[in-house]
């Protein structure tokens, strides 16, 4: 490293020309080496381009590339071309001569920067050539109009050349004011980010030709000075004005901006994380230093005017690197330090392993050994990520968790920020709201939805051989489920193998291996169907109705369809999958010879040949969830649920029905379509309807009407508190007498009940807190619990208020012009503490709690298992524990986890932080009540079992 005395020009003691002339020097010397890495990394054609750039935006010749008219602007400030250029020139065209520019001929291109990944770690051989052509302010929009043809040309020109370049006009004078058109690279995102813009540009552009940045020539500590430095320079004539060109300071980001780049790299991240990951996180660490940001050009141009001008330590995805690094470093959260150090090792994608004779030293492999020994890296782990290509099912898996856990919390901050900085215009408001439906529909967990595991982890994740089991399930007799694993294994085999997948139904475990690419056409598949009936036909048919029910790749969901709750758009319903219903009959011969056709009343008999139904529901939202159905009012569970789910006024969904089994499968399905077809139709007459249908020896009406009014008579207070907390489908105001609940604390809570407003209540007495919680529907809530302060009375029950609020928020429609308008949550207190009544309530502020404080995730999904009976899966920190796997030990696994990843010995409670009840509900906008006594069931026994281990 090149090391010499630090620069300091100071208005007051006088500005040195000789210094001004060093400086130039220094940021010419490193653009140099960049340059020349840059070339190192190209084609000989590509190089070609390159070097004849600076020349064609110079001259206006008709042989040469991107020739327009003569009138075209054309001349380029303070350059000539040298041998090389005249030379390549001349092999394009050998008829071409250079005739040199004499006078004060104008010179309307100012300036050529390269932008991008070239000369970086990050170059290869498909970086894209983003090139800034700044240009004089006084061009005629006819000029403007020649020079953008003429950038078109040459686009497709070096193209030809295997280089793809993109060129964007600059005005210099109106980008100082944050004027501008078009986006301004390949990665830019608008025009709301224009001060992040010009951070990356002074600290990664490569300059090609023409004036040079005034910003080189300003020290970090006169940045907040820059307009009167800078006329000093220019007046007292230290430099000449057509020597350089301004294009602004960075002395102040508004915060707004962080907002836009971390909404616009979240978005990207959805489908490439790994790319958006390093983005995100400076993002966040420019955040929270605001409003005292030292962005990186300044510490980029702070080392240049010290003379630090280490190519490899000026890196600019190093500078990026290790600024995130000391940021997380001092936060102490290695975790994302090493999902950092993962994301930077693939963005390179230079591998470090494999056989030593056919690697390429190139100075960015020798760089990136530096960084993984300083990391600590060893050689399994770089096998690991360097044959990522290859990453299956479970490597995926748990990558994805670090990935979501990123994403999640990046949203959580941002949203944060906003609200802090009270910068979220209405614009902002609108896309954070778009964008955390995007994240939802992407990463969100609930009751039935198939998790997408692969958001652009791995490129394929099909398996050559796959074997599919049903096995008897150990922890309930009678019950079985389904098994997915590698190879072809048999009875003995399997046993001694942990399953990539396992699930109680064969239709959720074959559609979650579908959407995730896990079988495709070429995927060979063992069967072992257990005690079920399936066939091989069977199952071929199953995955082609997926096949066609769930064409993959899933087209992209646009703004209009977010806007929007999600409604149906594919819905496949299979009927008796695995079961031959004639098997389950008293009389065969009977059943087989008989006339009657009807499936649903089958023969004298009276047979229901329809069992089981299976629903694959594809949403508008690209959500894919499967409901299973069975028992004796399978059907009328399946049907009244489509039904409920069918939007309003919207394209209705694709239905189809199909059934494979063994017997009468072209009737059985028929029938059952008919049944939805007709219901479907008379829904939709918006007309007050009764559908009457039998099935068996029972008869079933569909009313198609609104609800009823219900008269309730109690007895007790225990009995009013149970009426007060069930669920009201809508607000009910609450009034009382004045002699009512004299004595009771909910005298002086009940009638504050506010609509769309969610009131939470706390009374002290002494350790305990009594909690009582008015929903947005005025259903009561009540809770007693230990105290111990304020903060940590409330912050739990806030965060699972915020959780349940948003995803009841991202179910509704969203207003294209206005902010939608969510749930307020209010917070009082009953006083005076202790025993004795109540005399007043008093409001309190909302608990503060900080985004970026991590805290212990414990996500709770309910849904339907057998009928009659539920099945719970908790998610620690992002781990799954089921049922399935842990059955009624499931508490007692999930207490042992979180006291294994507590710090402090002191035994404290815990909490329910997200639950999904949406398997459980028909109605999907069910009032927080109903979420809140779940959460009381839930967080008791998992007390109950941290109090045992």
């Amino acid at each position: 490293m090149t090391r010499t005395h630090e620069i300091r020009p100071d208005l007051n003691e006088g500005i040195d020309r000789k210094v001004l002339i060093q400086l130039r020097a220094r940021f010419l010397k490193l653009n140099e080496g960049r340059m020349a890495r840059a070339m190192e990394g190209l084609s000989p054609r590509q190089q070609v381009v390159m070097t004849l750039l600076p020349l064609f935006f110079h001259v206006n010749h008709p042989l040469l590339p991107g020739y327009v008219s003569g009138s075209t602007p054309a001349g380029l400030s303070n350059y000539e071309p040298d041998g090389q250029a005249l030379a390549e020139a001349q092999r394009l065209t050998r008829s071409f001569s250079y005739k040199a520019r004499h006078g004060n001929a104008p010179r309307p291109i100012h300036g050529l920067f390269l932008m991008g990944s070239l000369g970086t770690l990050a170059q290869a051989d498909q970086s894209d050539m983003d090139v800034w052509v700044c240009h004089a302010p006084d061009l005629s929009e006819s000029e403007l109009a020649e020079l953008r043809k003429k950038c078109q040309l040459l686009e497709a020109w070096a193209a030809g050349q295997g280089a793809e370049a993109h060129f964007f006009l600059i005005d210099p004078s109106r980008f100082v004011r944050g004027e501008r058109d078009t986006q301004l690279s390949s990665e830019d995102c608008g025009t709301t980010q224009h001060y992040l813009l010009l951070d990356e540009f002074y600290r990664t552009a490569i300059w090609l030709a023409g004036r040079t940045p005034l910003w080189w020539l300003v020290p970090v500590y006169e940045e907040a000075r820059y307009d009167q430095y800078t006329h000093t320079l220019l007046s007292k004539r230290f430099i000449r004005a057509d020597e350089t060109l301004d294009l602004g300071h960075l002395a102040h980001i508004p915060p707004g901006e962080f907002i836009g780049a971390g909404l616009w790299q979240l978005y990207k991240g959805i489908e490439s994380p790994y790319k958006s990951v390093l983005k995100l996180l400076l993002t966040e660490v420019y955040a929270s230093e605001h409003p005292q940001v030292k962005c990186l050009s300044l510490r980029f141009k702070q080392a240049v005017f010290a003379n630090h001008l280490d190519l490899d330590e000026l890196d600019p995805y190093i500078v990026v690197y290790r600024r995130i690094e000391e940021y997380l470093k001092a936060r102490g959260e290695p975790e994302r330090l090493e999902l950092v150090r993962r994301s930077l090792y693939l963005k390179v994608n230079r591998k470090l392993t494999g056989n030593p004779a056919q690697r390429n030293n190139s100075w960015q492999r020798l760089l990136l050994e530096r960084l993984a020994h300083e990391w600590g890296w060893d050689q399994r782990q770089l096998a690991m990520l360097d044959s990522r290509s290859q990453w299956k099912v479970r490597q995926v898996s748990a990558e994805r968790r670090a990935l979501v856990n990123e994403l999640n919390y990046s949203y959580r901050f941002l949203t944060q920020f906003a609200r802090t900085e009270q910068t979220a215009s209405l614009i902002t408001k609108r896309d954070l709201n778009v964008l955390g439906r995007r994240l939802y529909a992407a990463f969100e967990r609930k009751a039935d939805k198939i998790e997408f595991i692969n958001p652009g982890i791995a490129p394929d994740l099909a398996e050559d051989t796959l074997t599919l089991v049903q096995l008897p399930y150990h922890k309930a007799p009678g019950q079985a489920h389904w098994s997915l694993y590698n190879g072809n294994l048999n009875t003995l085999e399997w046993e001694h193998f942990s399953p990539i997948k396992r699930n109680r139904g064969l239709l959720e475990l074959l559609t979650w291996c579908h959407r995730n690419g896990v079988i495709d056409s070429s995927t060979r598949l063992a069967l072992h169907p257990g005690s079920s009936d399936l066939s091989e036909f069977e199952l071929f048919n199953l995955l082609g109705s997926l096949q066609q029910t769930i064409a993959l790749p899933l087209t992209c969901v646009g703004e209009v369809q977010l806007l929007q709750a999600s409604v149906p758009s594919e819905v496949l319903i299979l009927v008796n999958v695995g079961i031959d219903p004639l098997k389950h009959h008293r009389d065969l011969n009977i059943l087989m010879t008989t006339e009657r056709t009807d499936s649903l009343s089958y023969a004298g008999v009276r047979e229901n040949l329809v069992l089981t139904l299976d629903q694959v529901t594809l949403n508008s939202w690209n959500e894919v969830l499967v409901s299973h159905y069975d028992g004796a009012h399978a059907l009328l569970d399946c049907l009244r649920d489509y039904l409920n789910n069918l939007p309003s006024g919207a394209p209705q969904p694709r239905l189809r029905v199909r059934c494979f089994s063994h017997n009468r499968a072209q009737f059985i399905a028929r029938r059952v379509e008919e049944i939805f077809n007709t219901a479907q139709k008379l829904l939709l007459g918006k007309l007050n309807h009764r559908y009457l249908f039998q099935v068996q020896q029972h008869y079933h009406v569909l009313e198609l009407v609104p609800g009823r009014v219900n008269h309730v008579a109690l007895d007790n207070l225990p009995a009013l508190l149970d009426y007060l907390g069930e669920e009201q489908p809508r607000y009910s105001p609450l009034h009382l007498d004045p002699m009512a609940l004299e004595e009771h604390d909910l005298a002086l809570i009940l009638p504050m009940g506010l609509a769309e407003c969610i009131q939470v209540f706390f009374r002290i007495n002494e350790s305990q807190a009594e909690l009582y919680v008015l929903d947005e529907c005025n259903a009561l809530w009540q809770q007693r619990v230990p105290y111990h302060d304020e903060q940590s009375l409330l912050v739990p029950l806030q965060r699972f208020l915020q959780s349940i609020v948003y995803r009841r928020d991202a179910l509704l429609p969203l207003d294209a012009t206005r902010p939608m308008a969510t749930l307020e949550t209010r917070y009082y207190q009953l006083l005076p503490s202790g025993n004795g009544r109540a005399r007043r309530v008093e409001p309190r502020p909302a608990p503060q709690t900080l985004a970026n404080k991590p805290f212990y995730d414990v996500q709770a999904i309910i849904g339907k298992a057998k009928p009659g009976q539920v099945q719970v899966t908790l998610y620690c920190d992002q781990r799954e524990f089921c049922e399935l796997e842990y059955g009624d030990q499931l508490f007692s696994v999930v207490a042992k986890e979180i006291l294994g990843q507590r710090r402090e010995a002191e035994r404290y409670r815990c909490y329910i932080t997200d639950l999904d009840l949406s398997g459980l509900l028909t109605d999907v906008q069910s009032p927080s009540n109903l979420y809140l006594r779940y959460k009381a069931d839930l967080e008791r026994a998992l007390n109950e079992a941290l109090d045992q281990v």
